[in-house]
């Protein structure tokens, strides 16, 4: 009688395992390709700017599904020559934020920058691989000298 008590509780036991195991990899896998990401660019806008002005970055990235953002990035780079990157963080882009919500905030000064170029600022958001869900949000601007 015992050793069905032990092992009714083994059999149990790695049932709730198994199940645990299931909706966590189902959590961070996301075959289901259920993600709505988007990047809301609020700011900077599009506006003519100087060199020297210092720009406010402000990024509202969402699962519109309430599920994680896993990764994000915020770039500008001269709109003729995208090899000439003058912003790229954050550094680590493995954010894995849980609530569904993620708002990125940094200040930028548009110094040692040439004039007279356009500029685009590119928002990405998207899940455990590059490419898969991923959305991208840019905006353009100009920026003239001093």
């Amino acid at each position: 009688m015992k050793n069905s008590w032990i092992l009714a509780l083994i059999i149990l036991g790695l049932t709730f395992a198994s199940s645990c195991k299931d909706d966590d990899e189902e959590e961070h896998n996301h075959s289901d390709g259920t993600f709505e990401y988007h990047a809301h660019i609020m700011s900077p806008n599009t506006e003519n700017k100087m060199v020297g002005d210092s720009i406010h970055l402000h990024i509202d990235f969402e699962e519109h599904a309430g599920q994680t953002i896993h990764h994000i990035n915020v770039k500008i780079y001269q709109k003729d020559d995208p090899t000439n990157i003058i912003y790229d963080k954050p550094t680590e882009a493995h954010i894995h934020e849980t609530s569904g919500t993620y708002g990125y905030h940094d200040d930028f000064v548009l110094d040692n920058v040439p004039g007279h170029k356009d500029w685009v600022m590119e928002a990405k958001i998207w899940a455990e691989e590059e490419g898969k869900d991923e959305a991208v949000e840019t905006i353009e601007f100009h920026v003239h000298p001093q």
